[in-house]
C-alpha cells in the first residue's frame, strides 16, 4: 500500500497539524509514503524530511501562494496518479476538509473522514471513526482505489523520529491550475496565543461568561497565565461572546491537550466529541450536577467569578 500524505500549509510555511498524519503513514505502510507539500517558496521543509518517508515532493508556484482548495486539489491528483497512490490522507482540519475533499472528486475516489483505525481484510480497508458526536465508533467498508482519508489527530498522535532524511523533490505540476477563486483576506484572532488544535493547555468558556469582555477577562487571563489557548463553547460562540474559530466540539474543533481546563461547561454530547481526549480536564461550574464532572479527572464545585481570579492570582504569584 502505497500512501501519499498532504501536509498541511498556509501557502508559504508547513503546519505541525501535519503530524498526525505522517504518524497514521508509519503505522499504515512504514516502508512506502510520500509527503507533498503545495505552496510557493515554502518554509519549514524540515519539518517533513525526518519520519522516514520515500520522498519529500514540493509544489511550488506563485500560483499556490494561498491555500485555495480549487488550485491546491489539481496538484494532489496529479501527483497522486504519478506516484500510483492508494491513500492519500492528511490529518483533519478545515484545511484538508476542503482540499482534500475537492481532490476526491478528481480523483473519483471515495472518502472517509476522522478515521482513528484502519486495517486490511481479505483485500478491503476497514476504517473507523467516531460517530453520533463521538458517543460511538462506526466502521466502514471502503471500496475503490484510490482512497481519499482525513486522520483524527488525537487517535495517531505524533511520528516516530527517523535517521536520515528523507530527499525533497520538485513535483511536477498539472497542465493546468485553476484560478477562477482569488484570496481576498483571512479573518482570525490575535493574541500571540498558540494554536487551539496544537496547545498543551487549553481553557474553554461557556455560556454564563455573559460578554467577550467578561470571557477574555477571565478565560483569555486564565489562559495567558497558563501559556494556553483559549477554547469556547457552541452556546458561547452562537451567543456572540467568543469567536467562531475558538469554538470546541463537534461542529467546531478537535483538541486533546495536556490539559484541558473547562469553565463554566455543562458538557454537552456535542462539546465532549471535541475535547474528552484531553489526558487532564478540569471542570469548574456551579452547578454540581452538571454532566463535565462525569468525563473531568478534577472538579471544583464553585463560582467562576470567585475563583478563576484566585487560580489567575496564585498562579502568579508561582511564576514569581
Amino acid at each position: 500500500m502505497k500512501i501519499l500524505i498532504v501536509a498541511e500549509t498556509d501557502g508559504s510555511r508547513v503546519s505541525e497539524k501535519t503530524l498526525p498524519a505522517i504518524a497514521f503513514a508509519q503505522k499504515i505502510a512504514p516502508n512506502d509514503f510520500h509527503i507533498l507539500a503545495v505552496g510557493s517558496s515554502l518554509q519549514n521543509l524540515e519539518l517533513l524530511t525526518g519520519y522516514g518517508a520515500q520522498t519529500v515532493w514540493v509544489a511550488d508556484d506563485p500560483r499556490l501562494a494561498k491555500p485555495l482548495a480549487e488550485r491546491y486539489a489539481p496538484v494532489i491528483a496529479h501527483l497522486a496518479r504519478q506516484i500510483g497512490a492508494d491513500l492519500i490522507a492528511s490529518t483533519t482540519t478545515t484545511f484538508s476538509r476542503d482540499t482534500l475533499a475537492r481532490a476526491a472528486g478528481l480523483l473519483d475516489a471515495p472518502m472517509l473522514s476522522d478515521i482513528t483505525a484502519l486495517e486490511s481484510l481479505n483485500g478491503t480497508l476497514i476504517a473507523r471513526r467516531p460517530i453520533y458526536s463521538a458517543n460511538l465508533i462506526g466502521t466502514f467498508e471502503v471500496e475503490g482505489t484510490p482512497v481519499v482519508l482525513t486522520v483524527r489527530g488525537p487517535a495517531w498522535g505524533k511520528p516516530e523520529p527517523k535517521e536520515g532524511a528523507s530527499p525533497i523533490q520538485n513535483a511536477e505540476l498539472p497542465a493546468e491550475i485553476p484560478t477562477r477563486s482569488e484570496w481576498l483576506s483571512l479573518q482570525g484572532s490575535s493574541g500571540g496565543r498558540p494554536d487551539l488544535t496544537q496547545a498543551r493547555v487549553v481553557v474553554s468558556g461557556g455560556r454564563p461568561l455573559k460578554d467577550p469582555q467578561t470571557f477574555e477577562k477571565y478565560i483569555g487571563g486564565l489562559a495567558d497565565v497558563l501559556g494556553g489557548a483559549v477554547g469556547a463553547t457552541r452556546a458561547a460562540v452562537d451567543a456572540g461572546i467568543a469567536p467562531n474559530e475558538l469554538q470546541v466540539g463537534q461542529t467546531g474543533k478537535t483538541v486533546a491537550p495536556e490539559l484541558y481546563i473547562a469553565v463554566a461547561i455543562s458538557g454537552s454530547v456535542q462539546h465532549l466529541a471535541g475535547m474528552k481526549d484531553s489526558r487532564v480536564i478540569v471542570a469548574i461550574n456551579i452547578d454540581p450536577e452538571a454532566p463535565i464532572f462525569q468525563v473531568a479527572d478534577y472538579g471544583l464545585v464553585a463560582d467562576l467569578y470567585e475563583v478563576v481570579p484566585q487560580l489567575i492570582e496564585e498562579l502568579k504569584n508561582a511564576r514569581g
